[in-house]
């Protein structure tokens, strides 16, 4: 065993833990656990924990159903939110296969692909989202809508607010857990929070994610409310994104940063804004996976509809944000249309890919979006070749089941699996008579 594992073994010890759960991801993001005793645990290094496949998502067909889950010794902590008494501890896990090799279901390995490919030319891939999501003061009947635990704004400081308290102690514990936040505050809609975490390589992020979404739903439990990432529970309010900063370095150097170029915007960079908007459609279905996606995509506002970049300019879907004097290493760029509902090692997989497709074949970046998209005509729009997006997730999976990159990216397990769930999510959405159509047509027609 190695000193990762070493360590682990004896932090076991002085912590007093009594269960050790090992955590991995379903191919459409939803996390799964398995608790296992101390004692199993070095067994779980050399050989994993033998789970059937075929019950999680997306993971196997019946007859190549064994599976195993491998901990991942660096991701090793423990759970604050257990209380007092004994401890329970967390680890990522890898998926593989009875003779060792990587099962290609696994939504890490697709992410961790991507980035051995982007390592092989040198560049290492990191990532920084701003989280959003809104605060409840209970779950809905069926039907119903929910209520928001406050009334205030984007920015608001409210005394004694539900909000300040979740979010201060959804910090402190993700800051126990060795997850850096960078800025909180209330967001637009009434209820709606951000946290950003601090940028980090683009795996520990998609598993800082996972952990975040469970930290802030323990957090809101505790505190009797309910916590929901649901791109657009509200008609009339904002829908709740997960913008994120990318940026690709070559050992320390920033890939992105070139001092004098316009905006301080390497070549590399250009080309990587330019793969994104080129396969921006093709990714979509990965970025915003949910039916309901696409409300907050075709609301206007900050969530954007059409594909375009700009420097500093909010209503575009890759922004370039403003250049800070002698921090050349901080410079990156935003993807705004992602949401925090998505599966993150896919969806920063299909980023990268799409970016690394630009640089590699040398994509021209198109001329910037210097008005507010929004603001403009149809005619406007297409005047300037800004393509919307799609307008539905029928629209995305049609374009996605043409993406050559895609299957190259996810792999042809995950991403017919995907297709597969996509379609039938969209066949039952399709089905379904909403409130909306009862509220026009039964009192008229």
């Amino acid at each position: 065993m190695g000193k990762q594992e070493d360590f682990v073994l004896r932090a076991l010890e002085e912590r007093d833990v009594r269960f050790v759960r090992l955590w991995f991801t379903d191919v459409l993001g939803f996390l799964k656990s398995v608790a296992v005793a101390p004692a199993e645990l070095e067994g779980a290094f050399a050989e994993g924990i033998g789970f059937d496949g075929s019950a999680i998502e997306g993971f196997a067909r019946v007859y190549e159903a064994d599976m195993l889950a491998k901990p991942d010794p660096s991701t090793f902590q423990i759970l604050p939110w257990r209380g007092d008494g004994p401890a329970t501890a967390r680890m990522f896990c890898d998926i593989v296969m009875p003779d060792g090799s990587p099962s290609f279901a696994d939504p890490r390995f697709v992410l961790k692909r991507g980035l051995d490919k982007a390592a092989d030319l040198g560049y290492t891939f990191y990532t920084h989202p701003e989280v959003e999501f809104y605060l409840f003061k209970n779950v809905p009947e069926p039907g119903g809508e929910p209520v928001p635990v406050d009334r205030s704004g984007f920015f608001d400081h409210t005394a004694q607010s539900k909000g300040s308290d979740f979010r201060r102690e959804a910090i402190t514990m993700l800051e126990q857990m060795g997850i850096s936040v960078e800025f909180s505050h209330h967001e637009g809609g009434p209820g709606q929070q951000e946290i950003d975490l601090r940028y980090a390589d683009a795996l520990s992020t998609a598993d800082n994610i996972m952990t975040f979404r469970t930290v802030v739903r323990e957090v809101a439990l505790g505190q009797g409310i309910w916590a929901s990432f649901m791109p657009k529970p509200f008609t009339t309010h904002p829908g709740s994104g997960m913008h994120t900063h990318v940026s690709l370095f070559e050992g320390d150097q920033n890939a992105f940063f070139e001092p004098g170029a316009q905006y301080q915007l390497s070549r590399s960079g250009r080309q990587f804004i330019a793969g994104l908007l080129k396969h921006a459609s093709e990714i979509t279905a990965i970025t915003n996976q949910w039916v309901n996606s696409y409300k907050r995509l075709i609301g206007g506002g900050e969530a954007p509809s059409y594909i375009c970049w700009g420097h500093n300019n909010r209503s575009a879907m890759v922004r370039v944000p403003m250049y800070k004097p002698n921090k050349g290493q901080s410079t990156r760029v935003e993807l705004r249309t992602i949401d925090a509902a998505c599966n993150p090692y896919l969806a920063f997989a299909a980023i990268l890919g799409a970016g690394m497709k630009g640089i590699q074949e040398g994509y021209e970046l198109p001329p910037e979006a210097e008005d507010d998209v929004w603001s403009l005509t149809d005619r406007e729009r297409k005047s300037m070749g800004y393509q919307p997006l799609p307008k539905t997730l029928a629209e995305a999976i049609t374009v996605m089941e043409e993406s050559e990159l895609l299957a190259e990216t996810l792999g042809e397990r995950v991403y017919d699996f995907y297709l597969r769930n996509k379609r039938a999510e969209w066949e039952q959405y399709r089905g379904q008579v909403s409130a909306f159509e009862r509220d026009q047509m039964l009192p008229v027609i």
